[in-house]
């Protein structure tokens, strides 16, 4: 008996691409935001794990940097070491842009920019928090200039791991970052650094004293990259640095942003070492305008 023909459903619509991220440029052969992510969080927590395990109980300054309050220690330079290894074997045509001078050219057109150790000073003291910044970039290692393509900030402290890719969103160990309702100036809970020179100390001092009493308070908590992550998920509601290096800010900036706040400089220009402001709706363009007009994008006397 001949059976009666029984058509082939209809096959079940693709679903829709995920438009492109505007800013995201032709990446090379083979590579995509997400491996980049993926391997920016392998080399992350790999580095944390043995910061981790391998910390003395007495930490030594090496070498001193911009002031010798700057230290550098010699975990710093063994984990950059061990970060520049893991990529020239797994990326060697890329460059990298390392806190501790180990730098490496490339030709693929895409720049590594590692942090070993951000928040020295904590991990000599022995005082949370520290963490490892890796990030990767195109076009000039430099924050006027680049596109963050992926980055991850591990706290080593705490174990806790934010990563984020361009228009992937961000994560804190693995789970997405909630949205964040914007707080007004007068209740935010703004966070800062300093730097190390004493006549930058000073300056910012004094801009410190414009800031204070208009938010909720001021914390302090010395690592930048870590800073700009608990902003993203809104355990700070501002953020303002004078003086942040590529490293210091590559990862956590793009964490930041993924997660819907805005990481800017001051006059209109990009966030960079002039100033880096971090934060979500009318709060942060009221915080540029304070910064503004206290010049804190300048050092007294200069």
């Amino acid at each position: 008996m001949t059976m009666p023909f029984e058509p082939a459903p209809p096959a079940r619509p693709a679903p829709p691409a995920r438009p492109t991220h505007p800013d995201l440029p032709p990446l090379p052969d083979g590579v995509t935001v997400a491996s980049l992510r993926a391997l920016a969080t392998s080399l992350a927590t790999e580095a944390g794990a043995v910061i981790r395990s391998k910390r003395p109980e007495i930490v030594v300054v090496a070498d001193t940097k911009s002031s010798d309050v700057d230290p550098v220690t010699a975990m710093d330079r063994a984990v950059e070491e061990l970060l520049v290894a893991r990529l020239t074997q797994e990326r060697p045509e890329d460059a990298i842009l390392g806190e501790e001078g180990d730098d490496v050219p490339g030709t693929s057109g895409l720049t590594w920019v590692v942090d070993p150790i951000d928040g020295t000073v904590n991990y000599l003291y022995g005082v949370a928090s520290w963490s490892v910044s890796v990030a990767v970039v195109v076009g000039p290692p430099d924050p006027v200039g680049w596109t963050v393509l992926a980055g991850c900030v591990h706290d080593v402290v705490a174990d806790r791991t934010w990563s984020a890719g361009l228009g992937e969103g961000a994560t804190v160990d693995d789970e997405p970052l909630r949205a964040v309702e914007p707080a007004p100036l007068a209740r935010s809970l703004t966070a800062t650094g300093f730097g190390y020179a004493a006549a930058r100390r000073a300056s910012q001092a004094r801009v410190l004293t414009e800031v204070l009493p208009r938010v909720r308070d001021i914390r302090r908590l010395g690592s930048a990259a870590v800073d700009l992550c608990l902003l993203a998920q809104g355990s700070y509601d501002l953020y303002y640095e004078r003086g942040l290096n590529p490293w210091d800010m590559a990862a956590g900036a793009l964490i930041a942003t993924e997660a819907g706040a805005r990481v800017v400089g001051l006059r209109g220009a990009p966030a960079g070492n002039l100033m880096t402001v971090a934060g979500r709706g009318p709060a942060l363009d009221e915080l540029v305008a304070l910064l503004e007009a206290a010049d804190a994008d300048a050092d007294d006397g200069a």
